[in-house]
């Protein structure tokens, strides 16, 4: 079986744009694969919201218990965000390690300062000093190639929201020296967005940022693809349609004592696809050839006794 690093890297070394649908548990992620995606995210937003902690505050376990469960449940990459790293280069040199052990894809590694703070969610960035994210990427991109040459390290940025675009482009293309395979940043508007994969010295991913505050440019990714962008994370697409929904819904049952979303028909179809997701059939085939097919030639053994008498 290729190991899901071989399989992301070939999918870079090909050109294809990389469509990253966030996800925060194993059963999101095979709908996405089902679907027909070659890759599935697993963001630091949906992973701390999901769990009612916030990114900021989740630790290495948490943030990797999840989409290694993911990754153990699909065949295709999981790209996971890895935050700050989780501490100084030291630090984030274990993170990619484990990350490796847990058959993670790629991380993408930020400059912000760790602890990371609840303030990162109001747009506040508090950016570490230009040499020491250096450092960090230089160091993780070593652990990289002593561990497994095919995983991908994404140099991510925020500095563009406090420091302007020179300034994030600068960090990217740093960590592009220090041996980073891909870029993110924030681009603020839609003149930024267009220069940025210009800029880059390495391919760049966009962050589609629904239902932000500061009125980041939204595209579609045939419009991203056009500009340069090498992929594109929907960052809060799972968790925002759940919980969109799911009010509807549990609005209606608790104003009402009922759901009508749905016709029965309708929802024998959505448990099959639920069922189809989990892989109940493939449960029940294997249950069929060993206990259940022992046990039904017991019964109908008993069976003939009790005719008999």
């Amino acid at each position: 079986m290729q190991r899901a690093t071989a399989k992301l890297r070939a999918l870079i070394r090909r050109g294809d744009f990389l469509e990253l649908p966030s996800a925060y548990d194993p059963i999101t992620a095979r709908l996405a694969e089902s679907l027909g995606f070659k890759t599935v995210y697993n963001g630091g937003f949906v992973t701390g919201g999901s769990s009612c902690i916030s990114e900021p505050l989740l630790t290495m376990g948490e943030q990797l218990r999840v989409a290694s469960d993911m990754a153990n449940a699909i065949s295709i990459p999981v790209v996971m965000d890895a935050g700050a790293g989780w501490g100084e280069p030291l630090h984030t040199m274990r993170t990619v390690r484990e990350c490796i052990r847990a058959g993670i894809a790629g991380i993408h590694i930020e400059d912000q300062l760790y602890p990371k703070r609840a303030h990162y969610h109001t747009y506040v960035a508090h950016n570490i000093p230009l040499g020491e994210y250096r450092d960090k990427i230089r160091l993780a991109c070593e652990q990289r190639d002593k561990s497994d040459r095919d995983f991908v390290i994404i140099a991510r940025s925020d500095a563009c929201r406090i420091q302007g675009l020179k300034e994030a482009i600068k960090r990217v293309n740093l960590a592009a020296d220090q041996g980073a395979d891909m870029g993110l940043i924030f681009p603020r508007n839609h003149e930024e967005t267009i220069k940025t994969p210009k800029l880059a010295r390495i391919p760049m991913i966009y962050v589609q940022s629904r239902g932000t505050r500061d009125a980041r440019p939204l595209y579609g990714n045939r419009q991203l693809e056009d500009m340069g962008y090498a992929g594109c994370i929907d960052a809060i697409l799972a968790i925002g349609v759940q919980c969109h929904f799911m009010r509807k819904a549990l609005a209606e049952i608790r104003k009402t004592g009922d759901y009508t979303g749905m016709t029965n028909a309708e929802w024998v179809v959505v448990r099959k696809q639920v069922e189809d997701l989990i892989g109940l059939e493939d449960y029940y085939r294997i249950e069929r050839e060993t206990v259940e097919k022992f046990d039904g030639a017991k019964q109908r053994r008993n069976g003939k006794r009790s005719a008999a008498r």
